[in-house]
């Protein structure tokens, strides 16, 4: 089985039971981190989560310049767990996300005392990896 996250007609992504139900509750969870509602609707019972584009990618480009705006290895790490997936399907809805384009200055609410790897460009090409990457493995 499998479930659909969609705008309209055009299907983004189509994973598994599984995947798409952990991808829905981390999109929540990303909310807070974002500041700005998500642009995913709920399930709808049919096995399918209607898609915001605008809203999406919107949400995506916050959670993006976050994450390219701290030097926090754990904060990084559990983005990097969920924005490669989120912007291939920005992509696949034919949105930009303003982040990647941009310079990111730095921002001090998650700062880590342990090492300074502050490196936006860098991050921005690491995600931009990531997310190549996932787009092979994302079936629409």
């Amino acid at each position: 089985m499998s479930q659909y996250f969609q705008v309209g007609d055009l299907v983004l992504w189509n994973p598994s039971n599984t995947v798409a139900q952990l991808f829905a509750r981390m999109t929540e969870a990303m909310v807070l981190v974002a500041g700005c509602p998500s642009g995913v609707g709920p399930d709808i019972g049919r096995d399918e989560y209607e898609i915001d584009p605008d809203a999406f990618a919107a949400f995506v480009d916050a959670l993006i310049a976050r994450y390219l705006s701290t030097d926090h290895p754990i904060l990084t790490a559990m983005l990097e767990g969920y924005l490669p997936a989120a912007l291939v399907m920005v992509q696949r809805s034919s949105r930009n996300v303003p982040a990647l384009r941009r310079p990111i200055p730095r921002d001090n609410r998650d700062v880590s005392l342990n090492r300074d790897g502050f490196d936006p460009d860098g991050d921005r090409q690491r995600l931009l990896n990531l997310a190549e990457s996932h787009a092979r493995a994302m079936p629409h």
